[in-house]
């Protein structure tokens, strides 16, 4: 049976409100009515909807799967052993690291992703509410009381216990709530499209570290294909990112370089048509926000900026941070007041890593730096495991390996002398 609840029956109290229904929201959903909470998941949109993105799910996403019981989604998509990097006239082919995660990845579109973890949430109990968007709350002594809800039959009101805040990187709620996001630390800009091709199934996502514009100038940032397999219609995702500061902001047209791009890689991934379904969206990454939590809510996913500075990348990140709120909502006795709690986990669990990578992404947006640093790099398999290792999110506090250990050592120095560390 259904849990989708229309507009005008908005229900007028909830032990957990989850404003978004992406996939950081919709586990966070799941999680929360699986552990026994009276759960609604909001959204502004109907699904099933589009979403700027990649598509790319990393070992640590596939494992976050598992986490959520959808172990066996992905049987029938493509199984992503690594990535395939270009750049500077080499290639390398690094396999995805054995270890903690799963050694292997994969890609399915945001349409239908999204769409199967909603309905999975609703599946283990939580109730859908579609096409109402979370406008502004009412508090008490920083406590929400209620979520004020606007639909196409008027406002409405939801009283809480917990409130997750899921919805994405412009976060209107978040903002409501006194989110800001502080661009002095590197942020990304980044246009996708959809493209027939002939290598649909294949098992390697392609990264071309040596991105040009159609005029053949070096661009800060890097271009993607990652093959969607023949249940995604035999398509590829095809994409670029470029990295920027508030000192040096990314002042490029997006579609025509994504179009060159797209041309570009044309025969080499048997490309059969033009781009199509073009999308561009801005991105906080490495947790380049503040007010990420109160007594009574949280910020999760691309709300709290949880998205990898080096490729923005956030599906891992807002699937496992929707896991850990739910597990701080169920440790009350612990943790009655969430605002430092919340704050202090993110810090613990991305603060060292985030603060690293965008480091080395905002030297990455000086001129120069990228063929200084890519073209010896781009040689060195070794060196290229390591990138992989990083961009792919691979590195966790508990791994205790040389590189790990020193991946560690540098974000300790980073937040050091960061302005503002992570989440602060």
């Amino acid at each position: 049976m259904s849990s989708d609840i229309p507009p005008h029956r908005i229900p007028g109290r909830a032990d957990v409100l989850v404003v978004g229904a992406g996939p950081g929201g919709s586990a966070a959903a799941a999680h929360a009515a699986a552990a026994g909470h009276d759960v609604v998941l909001l959204d502004a949109a109907t699904f099933p909807r589009d979403k700027t993105c990649g598509d790319g799910l990393t070992p640590r996403a596939v494992a976050e799967l598992d986490h959520l019981g959808l172990g066996d989604y992905l049987d029938d998509r493509p199984r992503i052993d690594g990535l395939a990097l270009h750049g500077w006239g080499a290639q390398q082919l690094v396999h995805w690291p054995s270890g903690r995660f799963p050694a292997y990845g994969s890609a399915v579109s945001r349409v239908e992703f999204d769409e199967a973890i909603r309905v999975h949430a609703v599946a283990r109990g939580a109730r859908m509410i579609q096409g109402a968007k979370a406008v502004d709350v009412t508090m008490s002594n920083g406590r929400i009381d209620e979520v004020i809800v606007e639909s196409a039959d008027g406002p409405a009101a939801i009283a809480v216990r917990d409130v997750i805040v899921a919805d994405g990187v412009r976060s209107a709620l978040g903002k409501a709530l006194g989110r800001e996001w502080h661009r002095d630390t590197a942020y990304g800009v980044a246009a996708r499209a959809y493209v027939p091709s002939g290598r649909a199934d294949d098992h390697w996502m392609g990264s071309h570290l040596e991105l040009r514009g159609p005029d053949g100038a070096l661009l800060p940032g890097y271009g993607w294909v990652f093959p969607l397999g023949g249940a995604g219609d035999g398509l590829l995702n095809v994409g670029v990112g470029a990295l920027a500061t508030a000192q040096r902001p990314a002042h490029m047209a997006l579609r025509p370089i994504l179009e060159h791009y797209a041309r570009m890689v044309g025969d080499e991934w048997a490309i059969g048509g033009p781009p199509q379904r073009i999308t561009s969206a801005l991105l906080p990454m490495g947790g380049a926000v503040t007010g990420v939590a109160g007594p009574n809510w949280m910020l999760i996913g691309d709300a709290a900026a949880c998205v990898n500075p080096l490729n923005g990348e956030g599906i891992d990140y807002a699937m496992e941070t929707g896991r850990l709120a739910v597990e701080l909502i169920d440790d009350t006795r612990r943790s009655p007041d969430h605002t430092t709690r919340w704050t202090d986990i993110l810090v613990e669990h991305y603060g060292l890593a985030f603060s690293a990578a965008r480091r080395l992404a905002g030297v990455l947006t000086v001129p120069q730096a990228v063929p200084t640093l890519g073209r010896p790099g781009i040689r060195s398999a070794r060196l290229m495991s390591l990138v992989v290792r990083v961009m792919g999110n691979l590195i966790t506090p508990e791994d205790a390996d040389l590189v790990a250990r020193a991946w560690r050592t540098a974000g300790r120095v980073s937040t050091r002398i960061d302005d503002r560390p992570p989440f602060r």
